[in-house]
C-alpha cells in the first residue's frame, strides 16, 4: 500500500496490431568500433536469417562508435546496396552510448540488439522478440545460464560470468539470470520512460536498464541461447569488471535512497491478470502480511538478541525498554520500505514518530508480562523471560500490524485520484493517457500463411526515406536536437505514440519460389 504510489504513465500491454505500416517492426541494433572484418559477414548473415524467419518488416541499423579504421565506410556500403540497413555515427565510444541514441531515434515499437560476432545462434532471435510483439512482457532477454542453454566457452569467461550475476543477486537482488548475454529486446514505449533513468554509457547499461526495470515492476522474458564464445573478443575483462561493479554501487546507492521514480514504469492496474477485484479483500493486503511476518521475525530475532545483551549489565525492565527501542526503529524502517513500498525520504521522520507510539504500546504489553511473570515468582529463569517476552510479542504484532496499515501507512491513493464512473457491464472507463482497469481484450496471433500477404522480396515496405549520408549525433546531444535537458524531461519528449501499425510480411500462398 504505497503512499506515493502513481496510476501508471504505461499503458496497458496490448498485441502489436497486424495492419498495414510504414516502419518496422523490428529494430535490430549492432554496436560496433573498429570491427572493419566482421561487420560485412555479420549484417549479412543477420539480414539473411531475418529474411527467411521473421514475418515482420525490419530493419538493422549499425551503430558505429567513433571506429578509427574502415568500419564507417563498410557500414556505408551495407547501407547503399541493403534497403533495411541503416548506419549511424557516434563521435564517442560507448555500448550504452550507441544503444541510448539509436533506440530513442528508431520508430520501430520492437528494439533489439546484438552484438557483432553473433555468438548467439540467430535462432532465438523470433522467441526473444514475440512476447514483446504479443503484449506478454516488456523487455526479452537471453540466457546462457539457463538449464536448457548451450554454451560453449573457456572456465575463465563462466567463471566471471557467474560471479558476476551472483553478485547482482546479492546486492542489488536481482532474478534474471544473465544480465550480461549480448541478445536483448525492449518495447519501445518501455524504452521511452526507462532509458533516460539509465545513467551508464559503457557495458553496464544494459545491466542498469533491467535491474530498474524489474525494480518498476515490469515484465522480463528470459530465453535460453545457443552461445558460442568469440576467442577473438576485444573486451577489456578488469576495466569492465571493475566499471560494472562501481555501476552497481551507484544503483544500489539510488535503490535504497528512493532516488530513482520508478513509479512512473508502473503499469495501470488491471493489466496483470492477477490484477482481479476480490470481493471483501483489501488490495495489498496478502503481500503486506508475508513482508509484515518476515519482517517481524527478524526483528523479533534482532530484539532477543539485544535483550540477552543488554541483560548482562541491566535488568530485566531496561534490558526490554533498550532491545524494543532499537529493534522498533529499524522494525518501522524495513516495514516502510519493504512491506508499504514507501520509498524516499518524504514522510520519514513522521512515520517513525508514529512507528515510536507504536513502540510504547508494545512496550507497555512486554512490561506488563514480564511484571506478571515477577509476581509469579520471584527469581525467574532466564528462557522463562524469553518464552514470555515471546508471547507479549506476538500480540504486540498483531496490533502492531493493524495500527501501521491503518495509521503510519494508511493507502492515500484514494484521496488522490478522482473516483472511477461507473460503467455499464462489459465498458471499462479510459482516459486519454491511461487505458481503463481490467482485463484486455484478446487479440488472435497472426498465422503463418496470409492469403493477401505479397512475397517478401517484391512487396517488402523498406525504411522510411532518410538522408543517403550517415546519420550523425553529437555527443551530449538527443536525436531531436536537445541538449543538456535532464533525462526525466527527455523521457517527456520522446514521443507519445502509442498506436504502433504492422504489417505481417509473408509468402502467398502459391509462391514457389519462396525457401520457406
Amino acid at each position: 500500500m504505497r503512499t506515493d504510489s502513481s496510476p501508471g504513465t504505461l499503458p496497458a500491454r496490448e498485441h502489436l496490431p497486424a495492419a498495414t505500416a510504414g516502419a518496422p517492426v523490428l529494430d535490430v541494433v549492432i554496436p560496433v568500433y573498429n570491427e572493419e572484418k566482421d561487420l560485412q559477414p555479420c549484417v549479412r548473415r543477420l539480414h539473411d536469417h531475418l529474411t527467411r524467419t521473421f514475418p515482420y518488416p525490419f530493419r538493422i541499423t549499425v551503430a558505429d562508435n567513433a571506429s578509427t579504421d574502415s568500419t564507417p565506410d563498410v557500414a556505408r556500403l551495407l547501407e547503399a546496396r541493403v534497403p533495411e540497413v541503416r548506419s549511424v555515427r557516434l563521435e564517442q565510444k560507448g555500448r550504452g552510448r550507441a544503444l541510448r541514441t539509436v533506440w530513442a531515434a528508431s520508430d520501430a515499437p520492437i528494439l533489439a540488439y546484438m552484438d557483432v560476432d553473433l555468438s548467439t545462434d540467430l535462432n532465438a532471435l523470433l522467441p526473444l522478440v514475440a512476447p514483446l510483439i504479443s503484449g506478454h512482457s516488456d523487455l526479452a532477454i537471453g540466457s546462457r545460464l539457463a538449464r536448457s542453454s548451450r554454451v560453449v566457452r573457456g572456465a575463465k569467461r563462466e567463471f566471471i560470468s557467474r560471479s558476476y550475476n551472483l553478485i547482482l543477486r546479492g546486492s542489488l537482488q536481482a532474478r534474471f539470470s544473465d544480465a550480461q548475454c549480448g541478445f536483448k529486446a525492449i518495447r519501445r514505449d518501455v524504452a521511452q520512460l526507462l532509458l533516460p533513468l539509465v545513467e551508464d554509457t559503457g557495458w553496464f547499461f544494459d545491466t542498469e536498464m533491467l535491474v530498474l526495470a524489474e525494480r518498476a515492476g515490469l515484465r522480463i522474458h528470459e530465453v535460453p541461447v545457443d552461445w558460442v564464445d568469440d576467442p577473438d573478443s576485444t573486451v577489456h575483462i578488469v576495466k569492465t569488471a571493475t566499471d560494472d561493479l562501481k555501476g552497481v554501487w551507484r544503483v544500489g546507492r539510488a535503490l535504497a535512497t528512493g532516488s530513482l521514480p520508478l513509479d512512473r514504469l508502473t503499469r495501470p492496474f488491471g493489466d496483470d491478470p492477477r490484477d482481479r477485484e476480490i470481493m471483501d479483500v483489501p488490495k495489498g493486503l496478502a503481500r503486506q502480511l508475508v513482508g509484515f511476518c518476515v519482517v517481524g521475525g527478524l526483528s523479533t530475532l534482532f530484539y532477543l538478541l539485544l535483550y540477552s545483551g543488554f541483560r548482562q549489565f541491566s535488568g530485566s525492565q531496561t534490558a526490554n525498554a533498550l532491545a524494543l527501542l532499537v529493534s522498533a526503529v529499524a522494525n518501522t524502517a524495513a516495514n516502510r520500505r519493504l512491506t508499504f513500498g514507501v520509498r524516499g525520504r518524504t514522510g520519514a521522520v513522521r512515520h517513525q514518530a508514529q512507528g515510536l507510539v507504536v513502540f510504547g504500546i508494545g512496550l507497555a504489553l512486554t512490561s506488563g508480562s514480564l511484571v506478571a511473570l515477577d509476581a509469579a515468582t520471584s527469581d525467574p529463569a532466564h528462557a522463562a523471560e524469553l518464552a514470555v517476552l515471546v508471547a507479549a510479542n506476538l500480540a504486540a504484532t498483531v496490533l502492531r500490524f493493524l495500527l501501521f496499515r491503518a495509521w503510519v501507512f494508511p493507502d492515500r491513493r484514494g484521496d488522490d485520484e478522482p473516483p472511477v464512473p461507473s460503467q455499464p457491464p462489459g465498458r471499462t472507463a479510459a482516459s486519454p493517457t491511461h487505458p481503463a482497469p481490467g482485463p484486455l481484450p484478446q487479440r488472435p496471433y497472426p498465422h503463418a500463411q496470409h492469403p493477401h500477404a505479397q512475397h517478401p522480396h517484391a512487396q517488402r515496405p523498406h525504411t522510411p526515406p532518410h538522408d543517403s549520408g550517415t546519420n550523425q549525433f553529437r555527443t551530449g546531444e538527443a536525436p531531436d536536437g536537445t541538449v543538456g535537458v535532464p533525462p526525466l524531461e527527455r523521457s517527456r519528449e520522446w514521443g507519445r505514440d502509442a498506436t504502433m501499425r504492422l504489417q505481417p510480411v509473408r509468402p502467398h500462398d502459391t509462391d514457389p519460389g519462396d525457401a520457406r
